[in-house]
């Protein structure tokens, strides 16, 4: 024991004169280990592994030039919204761009990414600001086409293609840009640190260089971002904290359609929406979405219902249609488009054991109209009154909308902002809605709109389809 004992005595006085703690440690979370890996045990990061570094060592406090002010004194004018004018992007933002903020802006490629920023870099120009384009994924002749193509052109829009990092920011020194757009972040590398373009330790450090220059010249700066296969924004999640604004911008490869979301937003809410038309010639924003997920034929054809789903705050209709068909053989197939899979898979077991509407033993095939995504479940009922209109074969009346979320023992659970849904229906010309109960008498609901309340899924089938 002796032995053991001057051995981890030794190991002990050796660690200490190297200043260092044994072991590695997680740059991402913190988490320790013994021995260098590849991956982090506890937050999965890959490359996140480092030494622990010296220990001992602390900060001493500088000398300052004054005493930090009272909040009540500080000048908040510096830091007001100045709009894009883009109403969509402005929506999600909260009012449009801050100076000295950093935007992170993911998505797939493809969707249009770079489009959006090269119509906003041109619509900030027009209205009086240097903006400094910064592009590593293409060259300067390729954007510029882009430009040619929507109308991006303007005297205060400045384009450089590069790829290192000392050369961006020589650029923003040469130019003092009042915004910055980099497309893409991955793409840029410093040669102070090791590692390829897009790694973990490039990403870090690009991203770091890019936000305190940034903070330094009230600059607003958006950074474009890629995306895994998993759908979340490749690097170190670091980047999303540094940040103040993470946008995720989603749609279809076969859709124009594409909608942006706030992710994270340090000046304005989370929950607002954007939707956008990627067209030959640009990419427009819609202020009014809501006919483009509905079928447009009057014509009355089983298995279709409408819906009203909340995206953010905003009310959108979609129509869900639903094909029943008999199994030729086999297991049943079960086909979802545009819909979560598995609450469908649980709204063909509620109605069967609650409903008697026996799906488990034919196909079924459900979608959405435009290729919108719905994942509230508030178009449970939807969904479910679709599958019984075509296992019924009996269609649905085309001016009646339907929402709530269905549970499992068969119940209609409410949905908040049901006026809010019910007027964006009569809006569009709907004329009665089957909604969950409320707790309070409905207000405001417009003159000769017809509204039957219902608590469970057997009790709003029999509304609709007395005679089955």
């Amino acid at each position: 024991m002796r032995v053991a004992a001057a051995r981890v005595g030794a190991m002990a006085s050796k660690t200490s004169s190297r200043g260092k703690t044994p072991g590695y440690r997680c740059a991402e979370c913190g988490w320790t280990t013994v021995k260098w890996v590849g991956r982090c045990g506890e937050c999965q990061a890959w490359g996140s592994i480092g030494d622990n570094g010296p220990v001992g060592a602390r900060t001493q406090a500088a000398s300052v030039a004054e005493p930090a002010p009272i909040i009540a004194d500080v000048d908040a004018s510096a830091a007001q919204f100045r709009p894009t004018y883009v109403g969509e992007l402005d929506r999600v933002l909260g009012g449009g761009l801050v100076p000295g903020a950093v935007i992170l802006l993911a998505g797939e490629p493809g969707v249009g990414k770079s489009t959006l920023l090269l119509d906003v870099a041109s619509r900030a120009a027009v209205s009086g600001n240097r903006v400094l384009y910064v592009t590593g994924e293409e060259s300067a002749a390729q954007v510029k086409l882009r430009a040619d193509r929507i109308g991006a052109i303007a005297d205060t829009l400045h384009l450089t293609a590069e790829t290192d990092l000392a050369q961006a920011l020589g650029q923003v020194e040469a130019l003092s840009p009042d915004v910055l757009i980099v497309d893409s972040v991955q793409t840029l590398s410093s040669t102070e640190v090791d590692g390829a373009a897009g790694g973990v330790t490039q990403i870090r450090e690009v991203a770091s260089s890019l936000i305190s220059a940034a903070k330094k010249r009230n600059m607003t700066a958006i950074l474009v971002g890629h995306v895994t296969k998993e759908g979340s924004i490749a690097g170190p999640r670091l980047l999303e904290h540094l940040v103040d604004v993470v946008c995720q911008f989603d749609g279809e490869r076969h859709s124009r359609l594409r909608l942006l979301r706030a992710i994270k937003n340090r000046y304005g809410p989370t929950d607002e929406v954007g939707c956008f038309d990627l067209t030959e010639n640009g990419i427009i924003g819609l202020a009014d979405p809501s006919g483009l997920f509905i079928a447009g034929t009057e014509q009355q054809v089983s298995g279709t219902c409408v819906t009203v789903s909340l995206e953010g705050r905003r009310p959108l209709l979609a129509e869900i249609q639903a094909l029943v068909s008999p199994t030729s053989g086999g297991q049943a197939r079960r086909s979802v488009t545009g819909l979560d899979s598995s609450r469908m898979s649980m709204l063909l077991a509620v109605l069967q054991a609650r409903a008697s509407v026996f799906l488990m033993e034919r196909d079924t095939y459900v979608a959405t109209v435009g290729g919108v995504k719905l994942t509230e479940p508030a178009v449970d009922l939807a969904a479910a009154m679709a599958l019984a209109s075509a296992y019924a074969d009996q269609p649905l009346s085309r001016r009646l909308v339907t929402f709530g979320e269905v549970g499992l023992a068969g119940e209609v659970r409410r949905v908040p902002e049901i006026s809010r849904r019910l007027h964006e229906a009569e809006r569009l010309g709907f004329t009665h809605a089957i909604v969950p109960p409320s707790p309070e008498p409905l207000t405001g609901i417009p003159s000769g709109f017809k509204v039957r309340e219902v608590t469970t899924l057997a009790e709003a089938l029999q509304t609709v389809f007395p005679r089955k």
